[in-house]
């Protein structure tokens, strides 16, 4: 089925995590869209009550889309370890509480890993997911997933990122998330692999309606 295509104009990214937008944009930059952010707007945080990262994109960007009259870009991603059943997952962001700890989020990761003797590199498995959804004020959306494998290290690695980026090690790489620039996240250009789940999502993003 054909995606809708995105008019240039105003695009809200539904988020208020800072280090989200300021990726979503760099991504975005090239495209000419006039973009603000939700907190940019003063749009109140939805509850995110979904139980997949499809829901809860779904549910941020329909929310803007709905009270700013514009087309909204919502993401979803979370941190998912094998070990730990998938967990932190949709909840990444509740591990690190009210107040965004997540140095102590990620010490919860390496304390569950430690008591359960996930000490070796293929007991640490992990991936990080992004969902984007792009939804219209008439109701229409549409939903593209990234997802990158690596395995969980310790300590953490970098203080490039944010989140659990730096006790991420991308398969393949010799440094964490958390020790590459966003360029090197994104993946470049058009020409390099995307690395980073959110630049996969988004070149599909940009594939079928940009």
């Amino acid at each position: 089925m054909a995606h809708r295509k995105l008019e240039p104009g105003k695009l809200v990214v539904a988020s208020h995590n800072k280090g989200k937008i300021r990726e979503i944009n760099e991504l975005l930059e090239p495209f000419g869209f006039e973009v603000v952010s939700a907190g940019d707007l003063d749009l109140p945080e939805p509850e995110e009550t979904g139980v997949t990262f499809e829901e809860n994109a779904a549910l941020k960007a329909h929310a803007a889309a709905k009270a700013s009259g514009y087309p909204s870009l919502a993401d979803d991603s979370g941190f998912c370890v094998a070990a730990l059943d998938g967990d932190p997952g949709v909840y990444s962001a509740r591990w690190a509480g009210p107040d965004k700890d997540f140095a102590m989020a990620m010490r919860t990761v390496e304390e569950k890993l430690q008591s359960k003797g996930a000490t070796d590199p293929e007991q640490r498995r992990s991936s990080f997911v992004a969902v984007l959804c792009l939804a219209w004020p008439d109701g229409h959306e549409e939903v593209f997933r990234g997802e990158v494998e690596g395995q969980v290290v310790w300590p953490p690695r970098g203080s490039q990122g944010f989140g659990y980026d730096p006790i991420f090690l991308p398969d393949g790489k010799d440094r964490t998330f958390g020790e590459m620039t966003s360029e090197e996240k994104h993946g470049g250009s058009k020409d390099t692999p995307a690395l980073s789940h959110r630049s996969r999502a988004f070149r599909l993003f940009a594939d079928g309606c940009l």
